[in-house]
């Protein structure tokens, strides 16, 4: 393990944690007034750079973590974090929210506005709410710049290169304890000084990021409510989730919260059910709940006769029924399911992958197309229809719906992984070499890209246009590789 950490921190494949997370306490709440930030964190970096920077970590991250490729999941987190993203000031990057498989409570945001959640994270929060306060406490570290800003003020006390500072941000990330004292070495610094303007970054996301939510019309409550659960949990705990190490929780920190929610007008909030589904969604397929335990979990639910997402527990259900390849009692689930919600994503993407576990494409197919009428270029029908067409050995349908959705999402490694067995069905084995390497840049791994195209440039030689792009391409590839060693 410290070998590999070492490995890493010397090549910068570094997701970038904001915020050098070393506090360990919180001060007083500011006014709920913006920052000026002027021209802070200019000098240091400037958005474009930001951008770049953060999309080359975005393509080692790819490489490094388990980022968890569901659809239905991903679209239903970016819903969320938009929402956030939608009522905030300062924006001044593109958001990605992206979930990594982890068991260990966490979520961060790095350069260009990408932002992690661990499954852990959907777990731990019992609503919508306590998710988005997650989320807008990370839109907000993005917004308000608090990485360049720690740079900034970090290199005006001892100098030291953006590689140094980033190589050791990158221990923070996979290891706190030890990328803080990595940082504090780098720059040079005394730990109070560090740990005084990590506490600004932590009360200012704090603060934005519950102006934030409540715009969004998400329940302030739900922050101190969380932060207070997770607090009492691991107070007395050994090894505590990387969350407190990188966002450290206490009392001062959760009252202060807690002092800020109340002064906004008490509102009835109601929990949404599409939060419901994605947690029950992660306990069966994104954690290590064998299928009986999360069975369990779901009864226990349905026994309440109060409980009010029963809808989500009879789904969870489902899943874990599919999961024990129980296909019968899956289906009977996701159909009573369907008849109350016709056009609900997590539903029809089960019904359909039970559908096709037992050899009904057709079906499939036809679900699919009648709902793509309903909601066209929606990514989760989309990629659901061209696995159905593929599965039932129509790699022509489905290469016209992947193609056409690639123009809307460059770096989706679904759509890549799916256009891949499409080309090697249809036996085009350039454009499969092609799409190899446009998966290996998604994860940063250049030379291997190069040697793809290299392969599919062989392929090609009585086709002018696709050689002078391949030509083209591996030089954008050359060049790309030779910017990430300059960072």
């Amino acid at each position: 393990m410290k070998t590999h950490l070492t490995r890493l921190r010397a090549r910068l494949i570094a997701p970038v944690l904001l915020i050098l997370s070393a506090a360990t306490t919180v001060g007083v709440a500011g006014a709920n007034t913006l920052p000026d930030l002027g021209t802070a964190a200019v000098s240091t970096l400037t958005i474009e750079k930001e951008i770049e920077v953060g999309g080359f970590y975005m393509r080692v991250l790819r490489n490094q973590l388990p980022i968890v490729s569901d659809p239905v999941m991903n679209e239903y987190l970016n819903d969320v974090g938009y929402k956030l993203v939608a009522n905030s000031n300062n924006v001044r990057t593109p958001f990605k929210f992206f979930l990594v498989n982890n068991s260990d409570i966490n979520a961060f945001a790095f350069f260009g506005g990408h932002v992690g959640v661990h499954t852990a994270l959907f777990h731990h929060a019992d609503s919508e709410s306590e998710l988005a306060s997650v989320l807008a406490h990370e839109v907000a570290h993005v917004t308000q710049r608090h990485l360049a800003r720690s740079m900034e003020a970090q290199q005006k006390n001892a100098p030291a290169t953006l590689a140094g500072v980033l190589g050791s941000i990158l221990l923070a990330m996979a290891a706190p304890e030890a990328g803080i004292a990595a940082l504090q070495s780098t720059l040079a610094l005394g730990q109070q000084a560090q740990i005084n303007y990590t506490r600004s970054n932590e009360l200012e996301a704090d603060r934005i990021g519950m102006q934030a939510m409540v715009a969004a019309g998400f329940d302030p409550y739900a922050a101190p409510s969380f932060f207070g659960k997770l607090a009492a949990q691991y107070r007395f705990a050994s090894k505590p989730p990387a969350m407190l190490m990188t966002h450290p929780l206490p009392e001062s920190r959760i009252a202060d919260t807690r002092n800020r929610a109340a002064r906004y007008p008490q509102r009835n909030i109601p929990d949404n059910l599409m939060f419901q589904l994605a947690k029950a969604r992660a306990q069966v397929r994104f954690s290590n709940y064998s299928a009986e335990r999360a069975m369990d979990v779901f009864d226990r639910q349905l026994r309440q006769p109060t409980y009010p997402f029963k809808d989500a527990a009879h789904y969870g259900k489902a899943l874990a029924h599919f999961r024990m390849d129980d296909f019968a009692e899956a289906e009977m689930l996701i159909v009573n399911l369907l008849a109350k919600e016709p056009q609900n994503l997590f539903y029809l993407d089960t019904y359909t992958d039970i559908m096709l576990a037992t050899d009904r494409h057709d079906s499939a197919i036809e679900t699919l197309e009648r709902a793509r009428k309903n909601r066209p270029n929606n990514s989760v029908i989309d990629l659901n229809l061209a696995n159905a067409y593929l599965e039932s050995n129509q790699p022509k349908q489905a290469r016209a719906i992947l193609e056409r959705h690639l123009v809307l999402s460059k770096d989706d490694l679904v759509v890549y992984d799916l256009l891949a067995q499409t080309y090697q069905k249809l036996d085009m084995p350039a454009e499969r070499h092609m799409i190899q390497a446009e998966i290996l840049a998604l994860r940063a791994d250049y030379p291997r890209a190069i040697d793809q195209l290299q392969h599919a440039y062989r392929l090609s030689r009585s086709n002018a246009l696709q050689l002078a792009r391949i030509d083209a391409r591996i030089k954008q590839l050359r060049s790309a590789e030779q910017q990430m060693r300059n960072l």
